[in-house]
């Protein structure tokens, strides 16, 4: 039994060598309003993902922009002597989830109060790679 766990844990990490993730927490948009943006570049190339984000109007994609350029930095960090261009880089997942809300009033007609949620979100993109070398 113990062969067989460590073989698997090593077949686990062996996979977990060609990815690389970034975690965004408490970012103050909406989660609707950052998944129309993390649709747009979700199983993209890294290259194509860049240019969508940079070309994108939504405020939501400046973030996302910046979220995308730190993952590809974690994975340069884990794979030193790799190149991107070698590896074909993609964005394997991206995942946008609901975050902590603030919580206002908001005055209303005749002294009555509305709340007001001020939504948050997080989002976990991963990264993968391609390493089909062709010959």
């Amino acid at each position: 039994m113990g062969v067989r766990k460590r073989e698997r844990a090593e077949q686990i990490k062996a996979a977990k060598k060609e990815l690389a993730f970034a975690k965004l927490n408490n970012c103050p948009t909406s989660p609707r309003k950052m998944r129309l943006v993390a649709d747009l570049v979700r199983g993209q190339k890294v290259e194509k993902a860049l240019a969508i984000l940079k070309f994108s109007q939504k405020e939501a994609s400046r973030r996302l922009e910046k979220l995308l350029l730190s993952a590809i930095a974690n994975w340069q960090a884990k794979n030193e002597d790799a190149s991107i261009e070698d590896a074909d880089l993609f964005v394997k997942e991206i995942r946008v989830d609901g975050g902590s809300m603030l919580k206002r009033l908001r005055p209303a007609p005749q002294g009555r109060a509305h709340r007001i949620r001020k939504r948050s979100n997080h989002v976990t993109l991963v990264l993968g790679a391609n390493n089909n070398t062709q010959s």
